[in-house]
């Protein structure tokens, strides 16, 4: 079980490893809120991984591991009774999907943001997930190459305290 870093120079570093990052596209905030796109600082904790079965092996980590169906998504919409949760498409209320036409979600680690309790507009989905080749921002979450991703998890990645 490890606790893992997100400095602010855009790096990871824990368990003995060290792995560039890419953060959310309106940077790091301590006043997270739906569709700002930044990273919320504090300690993130992995509750749980996803994977795309077929384009990656579940990985090894510490924390239960479950494959995503092409109908799986997660709920976006404050307003919605299952806001920040998995939900099962079609679905009537706002989501994004899982199972993505790019690979950015064959891995998804959960994080714990927002959900105990789960306050609307507080930010939602945020994921440790896969980096796109140039590490372009992301939508408020913490992404890593493939191999990283993987790598870390293996390492024991439980928590990222993403430092502000």
């Amino acid at each position: 079980m490890t606790e893992f870093l997100l400095l602010k120079h855009g790096f990871l570093v824990g368990g003995g490893l060290r792995f560039r990052a890419a953060i959310g596209r309106g940077g790091r905030t301590t006043e997270k809120k739906e569709g700002d796109g930044a990273t919320p600082v504090g300690l993130l904790r992995l509750t749980r991984v996803l994977y795309r079965a077929g384009h990656v092996k579940p990985p090894i980590c510490a924390v239960p591991v479950e494959p995503i169906a092409p109908d799986d998504g997660w709920c976006d919409d404050p307003a919605d009774p299952l806001y920040n949760r998995k939900v099962t498409t079609p679905y009537y209320g706002r989501h994004e999907a899982l199972w993505r036409q790019d690979s950015l979600y064959d891995i998804i680690g959960v994080l714990d943001w927002n959900t105990h309790p789960i306050i609307p507009h507080h930010g939602s989905a945020i994921f440790l997930h896969v980096a796109t080749a140039d590490y372009e921002p992301t939508a408020g979450c913490v992404a890593l190459a493939l191999p990283d991703l993987i790598e870390s998890l293996a390492a024991g990645l439980t928590a990222i305290h993403v430092i502000g």
